[in-house]
């Protein structure tokens, strides 16, 4: 910072006074000024550039209350707070495929598996919020109807159908996916649901060949799977979020039937709380336990519906997605979501982005 120049008053009068009627200039040395950073501003000069930072892009993050000038597009821009959320296209899959399993986040998302061919396949993508690349090497084995947790470098896919049920587990690092020990259900169970992280892991319900959906839950901590307590509704394809002590189970199918059942399992039990607004079943699901999204849907027809939990109720967002589809895959949290593959007149790469409610998103000023 340079030197300041100032007038001081240099009289003081009687009653302890200042007269400033005579003026005292000289500078301040920059050697003298130990803090110059501004404390207190009474007036801004007129100029917007002198106060208002100029990019050639938007800031990504952008954080809540901020305002700037984008000289590359000519536009004020502010970020805001949606009230409602929205869907918007994100980049299309390589593969097409319905009944695959994902994870991880919004700009850092992992696909994995799916139903094309129709005894599945090992194809494994990955996402960094615009495009998707595919991975030299996939599954070691080939499925779809599988289920995932973790993130994009530190995955879990276990279950599954091939020509059969498959109980097998693999572990991602983020290049590579190796054999980890068997899901203990037996039969082997397919459309499992899953939560959780690589190394904390909740698998549960599904069903198997020919049966009826199992209530059946399991617990793996990156090297064994131990039983934890059952489902109060068992069920197959439905939405999960959360993590292994605090997930979150709902929708579904009954065989026959669909359900909006939702239930929150602890580590140790789960409890039934209040039900989706509507049954659907081939669902997917972001967030947590108490900030859950769920989305979509193929049963009793296809949707692109989105509900949104709070810890203690539903309540349905006014926007849909853009493609209605089942048996799609999901990542991110309840404001920041993914929404990738699926079903709908056929099997799809398609790629959606969900800005929830309370999300910053960037507006443009303008005079109306």
């Amino acid at each position: 910072m340079g030197a300041i120049t100032r007038g001081f008053a240099n009289n003081i009068l009687s009653g302890g006074t200042i007269d400033a009627t005579d003026g005292l200039s000289g500078t301040v040395s920059a050697s003298n000024i130990t803090d110059s950073s501004i404390s207190s501003v009474t007036a801004f000069p007129a100029a917007a550039g002198d106060f208002i930072q100029s990019t050639a892009s938007d800031p990504s993050p952008a954080t809540i209350g901020d305002v700037w000038y984008n000289n590359a597009t000519y536009a004020f821009k502010v970020a805001s707070v949606t009230t409602v959320g929205t869907w918007a296209t994100g980049g299309t899959k390589p593969s097409a495929q319905d009944q695959l399993a994902g994870c991880g986040t919004q700009t850092a998302a992992l696909a994995f598996g799916g139903a094309v061919p129709s005894d599945g396949n090992s194809s494994t993508e990955l996402y960094n919020g615009t495009s998707w690349t595919s991975n030299p090497t996939g599954l070691s084995t080939a499925r779809r109807a599988l289920a995932g947790a973790g993130t994009q470098t530190a995955a879990l896919a276990f279950t599954g159908k091939t020509t059969v049920n498959v109980s097998s587990t693999e572990t991602w690092n983020g290049s590579t996916w190796s054999p980890a020990p068997a899901y203990p259900a037996s039969p082997a169970v397919a459309f499992t649901m899953g939560a959780g992280t690589q190394t904390a892991a909740l698998g549960f319900g599904g069903v198997p060949t020919g049966g009826t959906p199992t209530n059946q839950t399991f617990e793996f901590d990156g090297s064994s799977w131990t039983a934890g307590g059952n489902l109060n509704t068992a069920r197959r394809k439905a939405g999960a979020s959360g993590t292994q002590t605090a997930a979150l189970g709902f929708g579904g199918y009954l065989d026959p039937g669909v359900t909006a059942a939702t239930e929150s399992y602890n580590g140790t039990s789960w409890t039934t709380l209040a039900s989706m607004p509507t049954s659907v079943s081939g669902l997917a699901g972001a967030g947590t336990q108490t900030l859950a999204l769920a989305f979509g849907g193929d049963s009793p027809a296809t949707t692109g519906a989105t509900v949104l939990w709070n810890g203690t109720s539903w309540t349905s967002n006014p926007n849909s997605m853009g493609t209605a589809r089942g048996t799609l895959a999901g990542a991110g949290t309840q404001t920041v979501a993914l929404a990738f593959g699926g079903y709908s007149t056929a099997a799809t790469g398609a790629t959606e982005e969900f800005t929830g409610p309370g999300a910053a998103v960037t507006k443009t000023i303008t005079t109306s």
